[in-house]
């Protein structure tokens, strides 16, 4: 479904992705991991159209969308849950989630995800009339998530989805991740949680300051002697 050849992105005098390669096939999680500058959130914004690419090519469904605007590749099928979920603080959470799906026109398409997402997420439909501002962390992700979702995608893309969120609401988003890619929705994921990540993916990518390091089957990143030394030691603890 998308595939990067060869992806330069710079800002300034600066080489964030050195001509890295990956592939997502569709209906597959796929999980990006690395530690922080690693070029992680620089692969999931220049798939948005938010950082340009100095070269290479992105493809999705077949076409070239490299160098396109964000509107036409979220128009095309991408939607992109960001870091720190950057939901609009002054809105309500039913505005949040319309925001989510204003390239739209199908009205009664749009009436059934909301009512879709207020079914996955109780507490949204309960807080539906609040500002979006005075959520907790865990239900600002939900909306992050239910928004993305009413834009109806082909792919989501997921930047570190479990920051600073309480453990039972990263199991709890986990979860939600799990049953979006189940319900045939295509992902691709950040996450520093490194062992959950690659426990719950198809297929890994590890990110080493802007190169691919290694990729494989989530199970064989887990028990790569480089990867658990690295990036494993804080969630093999608690595994």
């Amino acid at each position: 479904m998308l595939e990067i050849s060869n992806l330069v992105c710079r800002y300034g005098k600066v080489t964030a992705l050195k001509g890295i390669s990956l592939k997502v096939p569709a209906k597959q999680l796929v999980v990006l991991v690395g530690a922080n500058g690693a070029g992680k959130s620089t692969t999931l914004r220049a798939i948005s159209g938010l950082v340009p690419a100095a070269s290479g090519k992105i493809t999705f469904d077949g076409e070239d969308i490299t160098g396109m605007s964000a509107g036409r590749i979220l128009s095309l099928g991408i939607a992109h849950c960001p870091e720190g979920r950057r939901v609009f603080s002054q809105m309500t959470v039913l505005e949040n989630l319309e925001m989510g799906c204003y390239l739209r026109s199908d009205s009664k398409g749009i009436a059934s995800d909301l009512d879709h997402i207020f079914s996955l997420f109780p507490r949204l439909a309960e807080r539906r009339r609040q500002v979006a501002g005075t959520l907790s962390g865990g239900e600002q992700q939900m909306l992050a998530i239910g928004r993305a979702m009413m834009s109806r995608p082909k792919l989501i893309m997921f930047d570190e989805p479990s920051l600073g969120l309480a453990p039972n609401i990263v199991a709890q988003t986990f979860d939600i991740i799990q049953g979006i890619r189940e319900s045939g929705t295509t992902v691709l994921m950040v996450e520093q949680n490194a062992y959950a990540a690659l426990d719950m993916c198809n297929y890994a990518y590890l990110l080493e300051a802007g190169t691919m390091a290694l990729e494989g089957p989530g199970e064989k990143l887990i028990n790569d002697p480089h990867v658990r030394e690295a990036y494993l030691g804080a969630g093999l603890a608690h595994a």
